[in-house]
């Protein structure tokens, strides 16, 4: 219980409570020791009143009266006229004297915790006014260890009522926080271990109802996060799924594919000229269909195989991409230029690349095509002391916002209606396994334009092939 919230809450309370009484303690005994001396006054003021009123009083009745009031001696002083009224002997002289007239609160509180501390009995006198102006000024004296008795038993008496007050209070107070904060933390608490369980089921999701505002937005908060991780969870699960029957798909098409390369390399034998110059372009079309299943079954199962570096041809990389889009662009009216230096040779996996430019460079001209009208693709590379940056530019329509905001995220990024967005995705996962990376440079009405970002310095590890 001690480790609870409420219990900590409880003794921290009861602390806090003591320390407030204790605060309140000092004044009060300061005050009732005051009230004594003021009433001790009073006593030895009706005594000698009486001795007033019968100057035959004997020393019997004389030595009552003092006993009576607690004091040795008093000096009742009228008229200017300072006398003794009644005296008995003092056991020892006069210690201090205290004018209660003229006493500030801090030296009423002072005197006080002196006669506390101070065990040792004393004689002191103490003067102040008479009640009822019986004269102008009264004086006793009287032993302190009577007085600080009288105040260690009020004392006492003071703490075991803070102490019992404390307790109360704290006890009121643990209840209280018991039932507007523990049990609604609590109750959280018990969510969010439901929904540990089942983080698929919808139904664990938290309902907001607690009355603490705090509370409250920390339900909210949780609230958000189980549904984006339900939501997130469901996504997952469908993407292993997909990725599953991709695998197998991939699988029975790369067997497939396999059987057309053999018949691709049968044609080089052909004598029609025209055969021999689309067999090779063919077979390397279909090398590169066997390496793409190959790769999509490495990414069902959530891993990409990692870059083979090695010095390749930028220009000639290039050229493929666009002579095989020019094929695939048909009646589209798309033209495509490759702005990059021939003698450009930089290190990277050749085939990961080709796909990544290949992606890009598709969409690029699916969105001319989509738009019935005239346009302009063109790879530009350029180097300088850290990167190799190599941009798709088109004169396409440009990116809808919508797209831009996920655009390297599989199944939501997709730019073109009916997308999937796995192409962009494939294409940056790729781009970062050579360290580098694909940015999105710009997009508006004019066109769009992508930068491939790789370091010629460090990067990935590089398995060079040479």
């Amino acid at each position: 219980m001690l480790n609870s919230l409420s219990g900590r809450f409880l003794i921290l309370t009861a602390l806090f409570v003591m320390l407030a009484e204790v605060l309140i303690f000092v004044p009060s005994v300061a005050r009732f020791r005051e009230d004594l001396l003021l009433l001790k006054l009073e006593k030895a003021q009706i005594a000698s009143l009486a001795l007033l009123a019968d100057d035959m009083i004997d020393r019997e009745l004389e030595a009552e009266l003092l006993e009576n009031a607690g004091v040795f001696n008093v000096v009742l002083r009228r008229n200017e006229v300072r006398q003794l009224m009644l005296s008995s002997p003092i056991p020892g002289p006069i210690y201090e004297t205290y004018d209660l007239r003229y006493a500030s609160p801090f030296v009423l509180v002072r005197d006080a915790m002196v006669r506390l501390w101070d065990s040792e009995n004393r004689v002191i006198r103490v003067m102040g006014e008479p009640v009822r102006d019986a004269g102008i000024l009264i004086e006793v004296t009287m032993e302190t260890k009577p007085i600080r008795d009288e105040m260690l038993a009020y004392g006492f008496n003071i703490l075991v009522l803070s102490a019992a007050i404390s307790v109360f209070t704290a006890f009121l107070l643990f209840l209280a926080v018991r039932g507007f904060l523990v049990a609604p933390i609590k109750r959280v608490v018990r969510h969010m271990i439901s929904y540990a369980t089942a983080p698929e089921d919808a139904r664990q999701i938290i309902v907001p109802s607690a009355g603490v505002t705090e509370l409250r937005e920390a339900e909210e908060a949780l609230k958000t996060m189980q549904t984006q991780l339900t939501q997130a969870l469901k996504q997952k699960d469908r993407l292993a799924q997909l990725g599953s029957a991709v695998a197998k798909i991939s699988h029975d098409l790369r067997n497939i594919l396999t059987t057309a390369q053999l018949f691709a390399d049968s044609m080089e034998m052909s004598d029609d000229p025209r055969v021999k110059r689309a067999a090779p372009k063919l077979e390397n079309s279909i090398r590169r269909a066997v390496n793409l299943c190959e790769t999509t079954l490495a990414y069902g199962k959530a891993e990409e195989a990692p870059p083979t570096i090695q010095e390749i041809s930028l220009h000639s990389l290039a050229e493929d991409v666009v002579e095989n889009e020019r094929l695939a662009a048909g009646e589209a009216k798309v033209e495509f230029k490759v702005d990059i230096p021939e003698a450009m040779v930089i290190r990277a996996d050749p085939e990961q690349l080709y796909r990544v430019l290949s992606n890009l460079a598709r969409n690029a001209r699916q969105a001319i095509a989509g738009t019935g009208n005239e346009g302009e693709i063109t790879i530009r590379a350029v180097q300088d002391t850290e990167n190799w940056v190599i941009s798709v530019i088109d004169t396409g329509p440009g990116l809808p916002p919508k797209a831009r905001e996920l655009l390297f995220t599989a199944f939501q990024g997709g730019i073109r209606k009916g997308g999937t967005g796995l192409g962009l995705a494939i294409a940056a996962e790729l781009v970062r396994g050579h360290g580098g990376r694909l940015d999105l440079a710009r997009s508006d009405e004019s066109g769009t334009e992508f930068a491939i970002y790789l370091p010629r310095i460090g990067g990935a590890a590089e398995t060079i092939d040479l």
